[in-house]
């Protein structure tokens, strides 16, 4: 099968280590320094003691790679409207898109039943440029649990878990999906065809609407906001919130928003993604991770003022960072 990672961090350094390992044809699109070292080392994959060197094709140049089976996304969701024209050269009238990203994707609402079928999404995707370029019929759902981390140019350490989960957006057991799936579990990778993928993609989401910005405002990790009593209880409202809105577009939450800022607390001392982008000065994903659910609220009409108002301090704190 073949396969491009489009974005060669530290979650696709790994997912495509991991493919390449396991027997498929596996192109990283990545770049700088760590393009240097894939391309001049191979991608060095470190889990515990185990060491792990993929030799693969890696370019910054997607004309380089041809037509693929699958396209992988693995950059951040703010990062995938520059690159859409890009794409061109990877994708024959079959290839699929997986949108291994968080937050609410692009495709949210095709082939999904009822008034609001094939809406856009300004938020994560400004003018549908990424629908129109790429097309939906393309998109693959991808749920992303792995933690990972790039240790130096061309060297990735996987950290913890195991899971992509996938799914259709019309809930199919697709020939293509399937193949997929296949292709990660043959790999190492637990790749279960999920029915229902947007409510796996709210379930990831219900924490990342809330600790990530939180996060960024107080400086806390998992651990710190989950043990003050004054901040959870701000977290907990907007979940509540980010729940109503799910409901309203006909998500089923499997678990109570309580046992879910547990198992966030049940990590520890982590910081969230937006913390991390925050301290090391890369763009924060504010847009796909809580913009999106402000505007999905307006949409079906279930007010969020807690998000409304942790929104526009982090925006605030975006633009005035120094």
């Amino acid at each position: 099968m073949k396969i491009c990672v489009y974005g060669a961090g530290a979650i696709g350094g790994y997912l495509g280590a991991e493919l390449a390992l396991s027997g498929s044809d596996v192109t990283l699109i990545a770049r700088g320094p760590h393009l240097d070292a894939i391309r001049k080392n191979g991608l060095t994959l470190l889990a515990g003691d185990e060491k792990k060197v993929a030799r693969v094709l890696a370019t910054d140049d997607p004309g380089e790679a041809g037509p693929q089976d699958s396209v992988i996304l693995t950059l951040k969701a703010h990062s995938v409207p520059p690159i859409v024209d890009k794409m061109g050269p990877l994708l024959s009238p079959s290839t699929t898109v997986v949108t291994a990203q968080n937050g609410v994707p692009w495709w949210y609402f095709y082939a999904l039943p009822g008034s609001w079928e094939n809406h856009h999404l300004e938020t994560v995707d400004p003018g549908s440029r990424i629908w129109t370029t790429l097309g939906p019929e393309r998109a693959i759902g991808c749920v992303v649990y792995p933690s990972c981390e790039i240790v130096e140019p061309g060297v990735v350490r996987h950290l913890d878990g195991k899971r992509f989960m996938l799914g259709e957006p019309n809930g199919a057991k697709s020939e293509r999906v399937e193949r997929l799936s296949k292709a990660f579990s043959a790999a190492g990778l637990k790749a279960p065809v999920r029915p229902r993928i947007r409510d796996d993609i709210w379930l990831k989401l219900w924490g990342n609407v809330s600790f990530n910005p939180v996060s960024v405002l107080t400086l806390g990790t998992l651990e710190d906001m989950t043990n003050d009593e004054d901040v959870r209880a701000v977290i907990r409202e907007m979940m509540l919130e980010a729940q109503r809105v799910g409901e309203k577009l006909g998500v089923q939450f499997t678990v109570d928003v309580d046992t879910r800022i547990r198992w966030a607390g049940d990590v520890g001392a982590h910081k969230t993604s937006m913390l991390q982008d925050l301290e090391t000065g890369r763009p924060m994903e504010i847009d796909a991770l809580v913009a999106s659910v402000a505007e999905l609220g307006r949409l079906v009409g279930v007010p969020t003022p807690t998000i409304d108002t942790v929104l526009a301090l982090v925006k605030l704190r975006a633009r005035l960072r120094g």
